[in-house]
């Protein structure tokens, strides 16, 4: 139990320095600095969970000047204005303060530390012991019997002992030291020549200011003397600054310093705008379904008139409730359905328990539902839609017209959000907490299938879903449209959701064999590889272990460390690191050699037939359409992305990819997009002329910037203009360039100015893209799509970089994919329309892969080749490089 006779004096202006400067480089998605508040709020946690304090007070320094700026007008006058990104996140702070129910003192003229002497003096007299909760050195001068410190940050209490232990004096004789040793941070003078050490050796031979004063004439060493009776006022107006002035106008009033239970729903909402997603966690909620109309349809009188309402309703928003994540192995257990705000039905049509009632025909009900679900001119809206569309089409049950994801469209207000699951998108947007799917299933050994669960939990639950989803709709909509991006939601994400859920449901084979033979063989190289580690190592050692690798690397052999790991306990290892080491020494590059075939070896060769699906013999990888902030595909299980292309070992990974027997594959991948996308943007003249005129665009930069004639470029040189072109595209800078090449960063500079010279409207692009993201703080696509640049601006000059680049080569990157979506939406329609049965089954990259069977083969070509090129114009055409093939590689 706590001690009630404790009180805590936290001093907060102190801990929103220090949480600034501990946690750095932390913001929310929309670019607001959250590092103080974030690591001032874990102090205030600390303190309530650690100390479970019955009395607690924050005091803040008040703005303006202090009775010490009366006394010394330089008193601080070198500290420098308050960091903007600072400045910004005190209100936040102070929210968080009344969040906690904590009371806030701050008294104009008088700082936080006054303050809190003062309230620690009273205090004491009225009986309680009292801990400042500060890291601020200048409190040791409080310390009593009743008073001690404590610092949550580094974990520290310091009490009279401590204090005479650390500077060997009283508590009480702090002042006197801090007098002659001054403070620079404050702007404190004290006495010249005296820091801390000798300022604490004086005061222990002398006991104090007044009598080191008294006896200065005893002192031996000169100049030491000379300093002291030439700054003596300096060091008695020194110890009235740093002197704590325990008379200042605060009240004690106990009842007000006594801690209440926090507002969760005040810190909810709040640590969700913050996006502090963990510690919004911390303090729930309660689920607030007054007023809400959520009911289970169980008969089929209950259904019809349902049914009725949603042929005549303009949208609906719908969910599935299943038995698995993955929705090619999930089976239906039930419905949601809104089309009013705060009403929301749900149809159970799987739940499986003891006592269950007696649910509606699964089929049945997807007949009544269909009429609805194929009215074109009803928007039917979902959270992750594609997952449900998949489940419902596996029970051959059609979805027509306008959809709306919920999901997509938050996605594309903001693609650097944290999260866009539901939850989430409901603290956020309607400030409401919902009932989680572990609420309702129970967690560990105790959680069951959603079948299992009785429906008078199911009901709410699942309603809630629609509801919510339902509710979020008509916000999101209004805020695509406001922003530009409703156009781009309907014209390509939302036409683009069936062609994924089709390639997904059509899935791929893969040889097993191949697989199994790749396996063995890549375990023949990693021992191979293990050996030869081992030798230049002069000892066996596990590779996986970073630190263990640490030792042998920077210890062993001396090579020269480049940084620590993240919570800097111990030898980084990464990529990057060996990537630098292997300049100097072997062995970094076969720790690189291992780990790519390592990772080829568990994350594929093995892998891959386990996600084989029993029932149709073929993978089902899953593509995602909110993992990119430029927009792009990406996939899992298995992510088809992180397939090496140029390698061998890459290459045999594709081989194991075939069709079905007998049929073929046909990749056409776009040559060369996001150059061409420059030369669009840029409109250079030469990278104009060498795309119309057909060039190897390589080959022509390397006689550009190198000043060589065509018949002199070698394979070295072209790689070295390869590296350019696509450098430029990414933003490169002379070190990345320099990195990337192996060559000297004033070469690489050389390289680039050679390259901005010749292609000077390339750099003339550049630079408007990052001066209008600095005036606006975001970029957009051709097509529209918004990433926003928070740190376009940011003082951390590497965060400022990443964002410069990101200006350039979002609008590059990101209108190459929406590109590419536009010409697999077109893909699809085509092949229905000339009613072919080849397939599209893969997007990676730049590349679609279809299968085709051979008499179909030379019209699917020619057909996705006419698609992909002529899908929208630009300065210059688009190319596409089509191949057919029995596996992967061979058609790539």
């Amino acid at each position: 139990m706590p001690d009630n006779r404790v009180i805590y004096l936290i001093d907060g202006t102190a801990y929103i320095h220090r949480g600034y400067h501990a946690v750095r480089n932390l913001s929310n998605s929309k670019g607001l600095p959250t590092n103080a508040a974030f690591s001032f709020t874990r102090m205030l946690m600390k303190l309530m969970k650690e100390k479970e304090s019955e009395y607690a007070v924050v005091f803040f320094d008040a703005k303006g000047p202090t009775f010490r700026h009366e006394i010394d007008r330089e008193y601080k006058a070198n500290r420098p204005p308050m960091a903007e990104d600072m400045a910004v996140q005190i209100p936040y702070i102070r929210k968080i303060v009344e969040g906690f129910n904590l009371p806030i003192v701050e008294q104009q003229g008088y700082e936080a530390d006054d303050m809190i002497g003062t309230l620690a003096v009273k205090a004491e007299k009225e009986g309680f012991d009292t801990v400042i909760v500060s890291g601020d050195k200048d409190f040791a001068q409080m310390v009593t019997d009743h008073v001690t410190i404590w610092d949550p940050m580094k974990e520290i209490v310091i009490d009279r002992a401590a204090v005479e232990k650390k500077f060997g004096i009283q508590p009480a004789q702090v002042i006197d030291a801090m007098a002659l040793s001054g403070d620079t941070s404050d702007n404190i003078k004290g006495v010249p020549g005296i820091g801390e050490k000798t300022a604490l050796a004086l005061i222990q031979e002398f006991g104090s200011l007044d009598n080191l004063y008294d006896r200065v004439e005893t002192i031996t060493k000169k100049k030491q003397k000379e300093n002291l009776l030439a700054h003596r006022d300096d060091a008695y107006l020194a110890r009235k600054l740093v002197t704590i002035d325990t008379n200042a106008p605060v009240a004690w009033d106990l009842e007000a310093f006594t801690v209440k239970a926090p507002d969760n729903a005040a810190l909810s909402a709040l640590f969700g705008e913050l996006e502090f997603t963990g510690l919004q966690k911390e303090f729930p909620q309660q689920t607030d379904l007054s007023g809400k109309r959520y009911t289970g349809v169980m008969t089929q009188q209950e259904l019809e008139s349902l049914a009725g309402r949603l042929e005549k309703a303009s949208c609906f928003a719908f969910d599935t409730e299943t038995t698995a994540l993955d929705p090619m192995k999930a089976r239906l257990v039930g419905i949601s359905l809104a089309l009013e705000p705060d009403e929301a039905f749900y149809i159970p049509v799987g739940h499986a328990y003891e006592g269950a009632p007696v649910q509606l025909d699964r089929d049945a009900v997807l007949r009544i539902l269909a009429p609805a679900f194929e009215n074109t001119k009803i928007t039917k809206i979902g959270q992750n839609v594609k997952y449900d569309w998949t489940v419902l089409s596996r029970c051959g049950f059609k979805i027509d017209g306008p959809v709306f994801d919920t999901m997509i469209a938050a996605y594309l207000l903001n693609p650097t959000r944290r999260s866009y699951g539901l939850d989430r998108l409901a603290a956020d947007y309607l400030n409401h907490r919902m009932i989680s799917y572990q609420d309702v299933t129970g967690t560990g050994k105790n959680a069951k299938c959603f079948s299992a669960v009785p429906l008078e939990e199911a009901i709410p639950y699942a309603a809630e879903d629609a509801d919510i989803t339902f509710s979020l709709h008509r916000l999101l909509e209004k805020e695509l449209k406001q922003g530009g991006l409703f156009e781009l939601l309907e014209t390509i994400e939302m036409p683009l959701v069936p062609v994924l859920m089709h390639m997904e449901m059509a899935g791929v084979a893969v040889d097993r064999e191949a697989l199994a033979a790749l396996s063995k063989e890549l375990e023949g190289q990693l021992e191979k590889l293990e050996g030869e580690i081992y030798g230049l190592a002069g000892e066996t050692f596990n590779i996986n272990s970073p630190q263990q690798l640490g030792v042998i690397l920077f210890e062993k052999l001396g090579l020269p460390t480049q940084k620590k790991t993240k919570k800097k306990t111990g030898y980084s290892t990464d990529a990057d690191v060996l990537t630098t080491l292997a300049d100097h020494h072997e062995l970094p590059a076969l720790l690189l050699r291992h780990r790519t075939l390592a990772k080829l070896k568990s994350t594929y060769a093995d892998a891959l037939a386990e996600l084989i699906l029993p029932e149709t013999g073929r993978i089902h990888t899953s593509f995602n359409q909110t993992a990119t902030a430029t927009g792009r595909l990406s996939s899992t299980d298995p992510n088809l992305q992180n397939i090496p292309i140029r390698t061998e070992e890459g290459r045999q990974i594709r081989k194991a990819f075939v069709p079905r027997p007998g049929w073929t594959f046909v990749s056409a991948d776009y040559s060369q997009v996001e150059l061409r996308i420059l030369a669009h943007y840029s409109q250079d003249p030469i990278l104009i002329e060498a795309f119309e005129n057909d060039e190897d665009i390589h080959t022509r930069t390397a006689s550009e910037v190198f000043q060589l004639f065509p018949e002199m470029i070698t394979e070295d040189v072209r790689r070295q203009a390869k590296a350019i072109n696509f450098g430029i595209v990414y933003g490169i800078s002379p070190f990345g360039l320099a990195r990337d090449l192996g060559i000297s960063q004033k070469m690489a500079k050389n390289y680039m100015d050679s390259y901005f010279s010749r292609y000077s409207r390339v750099k003339e692009f550049m630079d408007k893209a990052i001066a209008d993201a600095r005036e606006t703080g975001q970029t957009r696509t051709m097509f529209g799509r918004i990433r926003y640049l928070p740190d376009i601006d940011s003082p951390n000059r590497t965060l400022q970089g990443y964002a410069e680049r990101a200006a350039i080569n979002t609008p590059i990157q990101g209108t190459a994919a929406d590109i590419m979506k536009l010409a697999m939406i077109a893909t699809e329609k085509a092949l229905a329309k000339e009613k072919l049965v080849s397939v599209m089954l893969l997007s990676v990259h730049d590349e679609i892969v279809l299968e085709c069977p051979p008499d179909e083969v030379k019209t699917v070509s020619a057909l996705v080749a006419d698609i992909m090129e002529n899908v929208c114009d630009l300065a210059v055409r688009l190319k596409v490089n089509v191949a057919q093939g029995s596996n992967w590689a061979d058609a790539h």
